[in-house]
């Protein structure tokens, strides 16, 4: 095969993003099944209990994903309308008495029998849509002579999302929203020196979400000594024992099934701390693996960002791009002591149905334009010219 072949064909880009995400689940299974082992049978006495409901999760992921591939564009045009409504109206749902469930101090679960349901997950989704779709009329129907307008369009329903999501006490789901919209806000072509502005407001906004409860910023406080005194034995603890799994690695792992982190050190292993038991158990290679799924995942979704015709589709792509994105970045950045502990999953990868349905329910979306749109399937044969025009909508 010539160089850059493999590029230049039609359908590059769905095997860039299907194959990785093929990879994860199938690695995230065996991880899952690692990690959990060992709660897993001091909850049920059933060693295979969790990894069996990370399978059942699959498979529902998989059905919904299936109906999602066979959705028309102008179907989920409209379903973006209503999007913002939709994603408001489930992130109230924990809030009702006797519905709601707190997990790990936040109130962001529902439940459903013996499962719960985490609705911030698909809240995410539906902003990007709403957002996506904001933009996409921003684009059309506006002169650009106020470019700051992208920021009025899409704020006060982000806003609201963050609020209802905060009265959770779910800070790490409210950065990854936050992160989304300034991600898509970005795209949109919003000025240097007005984003730059849009993210002082940003972080300003996140300081005062920290400061507003003592534990909050003492776990930011912690990460800068993990291993002190005063914070090993409590917030320091969870980031202290991550960096321990993942360098006692090495370069190969300690073997499958063998991390010592996971006894009770790490109380989140199959969650939010999955990545260190890889490192722990896979080593060095493991964990550039994992990165380098991920950047071949992302690679591809942009990819199909680019290539598509249709402007919706392009921002909505984009948007799940940035989602993936910033979630691993804030999930990574927790286990190797940069960030704070926020509960963040890993996606693909770490235990939970919500948060698979919803990363898969994002995948079947983007593949759902990289085989409709012949913006994609005939990319390689325009000319350069062309092809930079159809990547700006014109």
């Amino acid at each position: 095969m010539k160089k850059g072949a493999f590029f230049s064909r039609n359908n590059s880009a769905i095997y860039l993003i299907t194959v990785p995400v093929m990879a994860m689940i199938c690695l995230g299974l065996i991880m899952v099944l690692s990690a959990s082992s060992v709660k897993s049978y001091e909850q049920s006495g059933n060693t295979y209990s969790i990894v069996l409901k990370q399978l059942l999760f699959l498979a529902i992921a998989l059905g919904i994903g299936s109906l999602t591939l066979k959705l028309s564009i102008s179907l989920w045009t409209k379903i973006a309308r209503i999007a913002l409504l939709a994603s408001i109206g489930i992130l109230c749902l924990p809030i009702l008495p006797g519905l709601g469930r707190t997990i790990n101090g936040n109130t962001s679960w529902i439940g459903v029998g013996p499962f719960t349901i985490q609705p911030s997950e698909f809240a995410k989704f539906g902003l990007i849509l709403f957002c996506a779709l904001q933009l996409r009329q921003y684009e059309e129907n506006t002169a650009r002579s106020n470019s700051f307008k992208p920021v009025l369009m899409i704020m006060p329903g982000v806003l609201v999302v963050l609020a209802l999501i905060m009265v959770g006490k779910d800070l790490g789901t409210a950065l990854i929203v936050m992160g989304i919209a300034g991600a898509m806000i970005f795209v949109s072509g919003l000025q240097i020196s007005q984003f730059f502005l849009l993210m002082i407001a940003g972080l300003g906004m996140a300081s005062a979400f920290v400061v507003a409860q003592p534990n909050r910023l003492h776990r930011f406080t912690a990460i800068l000594h993990p291993f002190s005194a005063q914070n090993y034995k409590f917030a320091g603890w969870q980031t202290a024992h991550s960096i321990m799994g993942l360098a006692s690695g090495g370069w190969f792992g300690v073997g499958l099934g063998a991390s010592r982190q996971k006894w009770a050190n790490l109380s989140e292993a199959n969650t939010d701390f999955i990545f260190s038991v890889i490192g722990e158990e896979m080593g060095l290679l493991g964990t550039l693996f994992v990165l380098a799924l991920y950047a071949t995942l992302i690679f591809g979704i942009f990819r199909v960002a680019l290539q598509t015709r249709d402007i919706f589709s392009r921002y909505a792509a984009a948007g799940i791009a940035c989602w993936l994105m910033i979630q691993v970045a804030v999930n990574l950045g927790s286990d190797v002591g940069l960030f704070p502990v926020i509960g963040v999953t890993l996606p693909f990868i770490s235990y939970g149905g919500s948060s698979l349905i919803a990363n898969i329910l994002g995948i079947a979306f983007v593949l759902n334009i990289a085989t409709r749109d012949h913006g994609v399937s005939l990319f390689a044969k325009r000319s350069p010219t062309r092809a930079s025009q159809i990547s700006r909508g014109e």
